[in-house]
């Protein structure tokens, strides 16, 4: 059996936010989900969060992960202290518990099962993850012979400097047989430079230890302020993109580009610079996105083009064009073949396939046929101060500059509506539509 334990109580002070360590976001996941994320193919039996700074938060934000355990360390004194606070929920548990840090959020999956594995076909009462640092300042240091097995580890301010020479470092995460560990986990003692209850000293008083060196030292980089924080985005960036890359999509110029674990492209799509994906987004193959253009939870087809556009919450069908400087708002719909020109804001519609909204104009809380053409300034005023109103406007019809609807109203097929008009009834189809002010001339006026 398999329990997994995440050390989640930490204050986080050096990030100086409001906002829990392991609850800052990376990529769109915050720290915590992400480490969990890392070990759900090991399929775990038990898994248990040690929080303590604001504990309820962090417990609230895990709210739809389900099958997690809460343990509460109070106060925070050491990462031994955490593990021990598991003696009492796990006391009737046989079987391996791995250990791992909610702020160490860059692990892969497959590194985490070579240490289970590695941990299970030696039969070794703990096995911890290594790397090699080319600047090993702050890391704990493993002494460990040829076989792997280690007989040591030293904290970096409790290291002479003789022992500072060595970059193999601790990562902080293991695999423990729990009964053993169980059994030394009340000896700890905080006779060292911090005063600290350490999980490491726990490795000296199991035999046999082992270790496993990981081949890409990024896997175990630590958080504990924006900088750090930054330099992980930066990895999890790189890794996103090549993923992609290698799937068949061409991002012209990389680093200028960020985006989510959620972000699933078809082939053949060109990713222009300076664009961002967030969220569940999905863009079909054939499409052109940028450059400059943001799309979050948005759901693009085939052969679609955005250009200097922002798409949230949205759908929009195969052959679209947008932008440039489009905003498609939530709940926006394009059916096929829409063209969403310059200056252009959808909120809340569904604009049915063919139709056009091509400069400057506003449709909110709208439907439209198909083959609608809303010329250049039109307005669906949809809001009386109080209340928001449905505007219809049946299929080829066409709106003149610089036209007002004012919902609740609908326009029938095929109207016309003249340029400058303001509406406020109810057009029948086939109908023009005039709402101007007379026009009046005053010759000599100057």
């Amino acid at each position: 059996m398999l329990a997994v334990a995440v050390l989640a109580a930490g204050k986080g002070t050096r990030m100086k936010s409001d906002l829990p360590k392991v609850l800052q976001p990376l990529a769109g996941a915050t720290l915590v989900e992400r480490v969990l994320g890392s070990c759900r193919a090991l399929d775990p039996q038990r898994q248990i969060l040690i929080v303590g700074h604001q504990a309820e938060r962090v417990e609230q934000s895990l709210s739809q992960h389900g099958g997690l355990e809460f343990v509460l360390q109070q106060p925070q004194n050491g990462t031994g202290h955490a593990v021990q606070q598991l003696l009492a929920p796990l006391a009737d548990f046989e079987g391996e518990l791995l250990v791992l840090n909610g702020d160490v959020p860059l692990l892969r999956e497959e590194t985490i099962t070579a240490l289970l594995e590695r941990h299970r076909t030696s039969q070794a009462a703990v096995t911890l993850l290594t790397a090699r640092l080319d600047d090993p300042t702050g890391y704990g240091r493993v002494f460990a012979d040829a076989s792997g097995h280690v007989s040591a580890i030293v904290e970096h301010r409790d290291c002479s400097e003789e022992q500072r020479a060595n970059n193999l470092t601790n990562a902080g995460i293991y695999c423990f047989n729990w009964s053993k560990l169980a059994a030394v986990l009340p000896q700890l003692s905080t006779d060292n430079d911090q005063g600290e209850l350490y999980l490491t000293d726990t490795v000296a008083m199991l035999s046999p230890a082992m270790h496993v060196e990981v081949a890409d030292a990024d896997e175990i980089n630590g958080i504990n302020d924006r900088y750090q924080l930054a330099q992980c985005e930066a990895v999890i960036q790189q890794r996103l993109r090549r993923h992609w890359m290698a799937e068949g999509v061409t991002f012209v110029d990389p680093e200028s580009c960020t985006l989510s674990d959620g972000t699933r492209f078809g082939r053949d799509v060109v990713v222009e610079p300076q664009c961002h994906f967030r969220g569940e987004t999905s863009v079909g193959s054939g499409c052109r996105i940028g450059p400059g253009s943001f799309l979050e939870n948005a759901s693009v087809g085939e052969e679609v083009e955005v250009l200097y556009s922002v798409v949230r919450d949205a759908v929009v069908a195969d052959g679209c064009t947008i932008g440039p400087y489009a905003q498609l708002r939530p709940g926006t719909e394009l059916a096929r073949d829409c063209r969403i020109g310059n200056f252009v804001e959808i909120k809340k519609s569904q604009i049915a396939a063919g139709s056009k909204v091509n400069h400057l104009s506003y449709i909110g809380d709208a439907q439209l046929g198909e083959n609608v053409n809303v010329g250049a300034g039109t307005i669906t005023a949809n809001y009386d101060g109080v209340n928001k109103h449905q505007t219809v406007i049946g299929a080829g019809s066409k709106t003149g500059a610089n036209s007002v609807l004012v919902a609740p109203i609908t326009l029938g097929a095929n109207v016309t509506v003249g340029a400058g008009s303001t509406l406020t009834k109810d057009v029948p189809a086939g109908a023009l539509a005039l709402g101007r002010a007379k026009q009046l001339i005053k010759e000599n006026w100057s």
